[in-house]
Order: C-alpha cells, then structure tokens, then sequence
C-alpha cells in the first residue's frame, strides 16, 4: 500500500533523509528526478543508513563502511553480506509515495 512519505522538494540530490513510513524506518535518496526507498537499517550493524553518505558505490553505513546499492539493496563492499530491503517508490507531483509493505528486492515467499 502506498504511502505518503515526504514532499518531493524536501529531498537534496544524494542526500539521505530518514522517514517512517506506518511503522517502517525508511531511508530516501534523490538522484535527479529518481527517488530511492530502502529500509534505513544497515544489515550488518542495524545502524541507521540515512545517518550515512551517498557515495557512487550507493549508502554508505557510517560506521564500519558497507555501502549498498540504491536500486537492489545489494551490498557493494564489506563487511556487509546481505542486502537491505528495497521499497517501490511513486512521485505525484510534490509528493513522494512508499509502500514498506513488500520488499522489491525480496523473493516473495
């Protein structure tokens, strides 16, 4: 279900803004005219991503350095080995919609 989280001009390119989406920590990420929705918990540490920076490897988690990648939730360098969830974002107009109920990057059980 689709949610709305922020407006879109609240969102600086490459810049992670934290959000709750229902009772989702969500970390969002602007590139562009692109928004990227990822769960904002680092899967190695859970730590905060949105308290991290965007680098061209993706999120980085600021303490240990795993990033992750924007669109797939992969991890792009160590010590991280598993993704973090990934969420379906729409834009309509100012508004930036999420829905947290269903990871994209998952395999649906």
């Amino acid at each position: 279900m689709m949610t709305r989280a922020c407006s879109l001009s609240e969102l600086d390119d490459k810049k992670p803004l934290a959000v709750e989406v229902g009772d989702v920590a969500v970390v969002l990420v602007r590139e562009g005219d692109e928004v990227h929705a990822l769960r904002d918990e680092c899967s190695h540490a859970s730590l905060s991503l949105s308290e991290g920076e965007v680098t061209r490897k993706g999120i980085e988690c600021w303490l240990h350095g795993s990033c992750f990648d924007l669109r797939t939730g992969q991890p792009s360098s160590p010590p991280a080995t598993e993704p973090v969830d990934v969420y379906a974002v729409r834009i309509d107009g100012d508004d930036v919609y999420v829905d947290p109920t269903t990871a994209v990057n998952q395999p649906r059980l």
